[in-house]
């Protein structure tokens, strides 16, 4: 929390890291933090879960820890997705939105059922992409969990990383198909 006589941070919402050490800006973290807040309580509509889960900050010396806002920032994902999922609900019934989280998981299974090797596109020899290996074992993973049920955790997929590769995936795309799998996780909790 801000001061506004002093413009200094009063109570800090997170830990530090050392001075030497790299962590998310503090005044980024608390400015979003805030509009957050402000979204949930009602008094703006200009957040989502989308929005938080694509949520970056820059890096500077004695930021935030990134793991603790990490933390934060996926139970307020959660929070914002649950709200959304009941805001639907309520304004098309469960039936239709049964309907349209089956037609968007099908859409993702459709993709992640591909040969290994051919899920996305992938980037030029000259440069580097994921690792094609890791991201085919995470979206067998996922096409598993929408077939047969297999049990996965949005924080599996939130944690997912991957190994640079020449020649690899399109990061870009896999990680627009992640963050649908993720939506599509949390609409169904």
């Amino acid at each position: 929390m801000t001061d506004t006589k002093t413009g200094t941070s009063s109570q800090a919402p997170f830990t530090r890291v050392p001075r030497r050490a790299r962590g998310y800006e503090p005044a980024s973290v608390e400015e979003f933090l805030a509009a957050a807040r402000a979204a949930f309580q009602g008094e703006s509509s200009a957040m989502s879960s989308d929005i938080i889960r694509t949520a970056s900050f820059p890096l500077v010396r004695g930021g935030f820890d990134v793991q603790a806002v990490d933390t934060a920032l996926a139970r307020l994902e959660d929070a914002f997705a649950q709200r959304e999922r009941d805001q639907r609900i309520a304004a098309a019934g469960a039936e239709t939105w049964v309907e349209q989280a089956r037609a968007e998981a099908q859409e993702l299974l459709a993709r992640m059922s591909r040969p290994t090797g051919q899920r996305f596109d992938r980037v030029s020899w000259f440069r580097s992409g994921y690792s094609v290996a890791e991201v085919d074992a995470v979206t067998s993973r996922i096409a598993r969990y929408f077939s047969h049920a297999e049990p996965l955790t949005v924080e599996q997929l939130r944690s997912a990383a991957f190994h640079a590769q020449r020649g690899g995936y399109r990061e870009e795309q896999v990680d627009a198909v992640l963050d649908a799998a993720v939506s599509v996780i949390l609409a169904v909790r």
